[in-house]
């Protein structure tokens, strides 16, 4: 019988969201997985900015809605659950009526949920993405609601937006926080440097960014040096590269768990033929 292609291999997954899927399609192809959840999400600490938002949206305050995450319309729609439940089914119907821009598939998949699609999906998915794709449309007084990934401000569209003339109304119904200890992501870096680890597999950029902030720059790209690299899409490859890392695996279209597990096989695989070629 053929061994799983992933067998005797072992890949760390700083994932949290999603860490045990993720880590069954691994473990089902053979891989040895190591759990290092380097963020969590949280819901926003204080629920009335989100509310304040919803409000404006349900009652028309949008033209436009920018989703940059699946897990940002989630969170909107938790905390309406939460703290104002009345308001979930006009904010749904005013959703239905906005025009619809996602940055990649996540936040598509999020609007399927509720039956509903992006009427624009930027190409790449990235902010870059967003702008590019929203340039031959008139965004001169036209009212866009833009969610946020994290708390981070997104002021490179933000300004686009503002260049244009729209009015931008962002919302933030998320925060991320650390889950493993710091202790935790060094000796994770520990093992990855002394070669225990095959694969480390990034799957958002908050991931990387806990990690150079946890160790010095030359100790983590040092340590990821040792190891094949995989990014579950462009705007986590573009954060490692910022720091002098160079994701070895990214699927090239479809940036989710599956093609990202298949990436890394294949990367296994060619890793293994190259060992054993002669004189490699």
């Amino acid at each position: 019988m053929e061994s799983p292609p992933l067998e005797g291999s072992t890949v760390a997954i700083p994932e949290m969201r999603e860490a045990e899927i993720f880590a069954a399609m691994l473990e089902r192809r053979g891989a040895t997985v190591l759990r290092c959840p380097l963020v969590a999400i949280r819901d926003a600490p204080d629920p009335a900015p989100v509310l304040r938002w919803a409000r404006e949206f349900a009652q028309g305050g949008c033209d436009d809605l920018i989703l940059m995450t699946g897990e940002g319309l989630r969170r909107i729609l938790g905390c309406l659950d939460s703290h104002e439940p009345a308001l979930r089914e006009v904010f749904v119907q005013a959703l239905g009526g906005v025009r619809r821009i996602t940055r990649g598939p996540k936040p598509a998949r999020a609007l399927r949920e509720l039956g509903l699609k992006p009427d624009i999906a930027a190409d790449p998915p990235t902010t870059d993405g967003v702008m590019a794709s929203l340039q031959p449309h008139e965004l001169r007084g036209r009212r866009v609601g833009l969610q946020l990934y994290g708390t981070a401000p997104n002021r490179p569209l933000v300004e686009f937006l503002q260049a244009h003339g729209a009015r931008v109304l962002t919302v933030a119904p998320y925060v991320y926080a650390d889950a493993a200890d710091d202790r935790a992501v060094l000796d994770l870096l520990d093992r990855v440097r002394s070669g225990e680890v095959d694969v480390v597999a990034f799957t958002s950029t908050p991931q990387v960014e806990r990690l150079f902030a946890v160790a010095p720059a030359e100790a983590v790209v040092a340590a990821l040096a040792n190891t094949v690299v995989a990014a579950v899409g462009p705007v986590v490859a573009r954060s490692l590269h910022r720091h002098g890392v160079e994701a070895r695996v990214m699927p090239e279209e479809s940036f989710f768990l599956k093609p990202l597990t298949s990436g890394i096989e294949e990367a296994l695989a060619d890793r293994r033929r190259a060992r054993q070629t002669p004189g490699a």
